[in-house]
């Protein structure tokens, strides 16, 4: 006799700092909040904006290691160590699911602060395997969101996708008071992103610089953006989307975090 998996739902959270790790705030709270409703997933397959290369990459290994990508924080930041098991099986499930797109079955990453950061909150036992999938610089955003939609089948197999980045990330422009006001184009940009999310308006976040100069204000890169696209593309039509958190901290980073499905 079998049971049928619980369809998984898939968040993205905006991560912001490294040291959201092991802050309490606003956002981090409701990341915990989250965590406690999640149903328990098989494994989780979390794509950061921190795994950004040519080429298509899932760690395959048995126990990803945590990496510190990141400078000149303090020093109990980099103790931290999230033992999560990795997922092979699950690893080589995703490649094939993507071809006839190339994957590499990576053995030496783990996880980046992206992942670990946010799962320390959702998942804090750190013991539900977490497989990470890289972002392929060389497509372009629609082509990501078309990447994205060969995931789909994983959710009704028991595994959560995660996406880990920020709506807006703009380094360049921060204001470093804590209670810096945003700029107005990170938030006009901010609002209508959110407001595609809630209508289900899929091509116009996959091709967000029609949105005009906010846009690229708001995406100087891509990396950070490209996760939510993973996470959408897991939509079914009957999927509500639930906001979690929003904000805008120091001026130029977005906080939005949302699930498709129940969370």
């Amino acid at each position: 006799m079998t049971t049928t998996p619980t369809r998984m739902p898939a968040l993205f959270i905006g991560h912001g700092s490294p040291t959201n790790a092991n802050e309490r705030n606003r956002h981090t709270l409701a990341w915990q909040e989250a965590g406690r409703h999640l149903p328990r997933p098989r494994a989780i397959l979390a794509i950061s904006a921190h795994w950004y290369r040519s080429g298509i990459a899932v760690t395959a290994m048995p126990a990803p290691r945590t990496i510190h990508d990141f400078n000149g924080f303090a020093p109990a930041l980099y103790e931290i160590q999230y033992r999560a098991p990795g997922d092979p099986g699950l690893a080589a499930q995703v490649a094939a699911l993507l071809a006839p797109s190339q994957v590499r079955l990576d053995q030496d990453w783990g996880l980046d602060h992206g992942s670990w950061s946010v799962l320390a909150h959702l998942f804090p036992d750190a013991d539900v395997p977490v497989v990470q999938l890289s972002l392929d610089a060389r497509l372009a955003a629609p082509d990501h969101y078309s990447l994205a939609r060969r995931l789909a089948p994983l959710r009704d197999e028991g595994v959560l996708i995660l996406g880990s980045g920020n709506l807006v990330h703009n380094l360049r422009t921060l204001r470093w008071a804590q209670d810096a006001a945003p700029y107005d184009w990170a938030v006009r940009f901010n609002d209508w992103a959110r407001s595609c999310l809630l209508s289900g308006d899929h091509e116009s976040l996959a091709d967000p610089f029609r949105f005009g100069e906010d846009a690229r204000l708001a995406i100087p890169t891509p990396e950070h953006y490209l996760p939510l696209l993973y996470t959408i593309a897991q939509q079914h039509q009957t999927d509500a989307v639930s906001l979690l958190t929003d904000g805008i901290v120091l001026g130029s980073i977005g906080m939005l975090a949302f699930a498709v499905g129940s969370a």
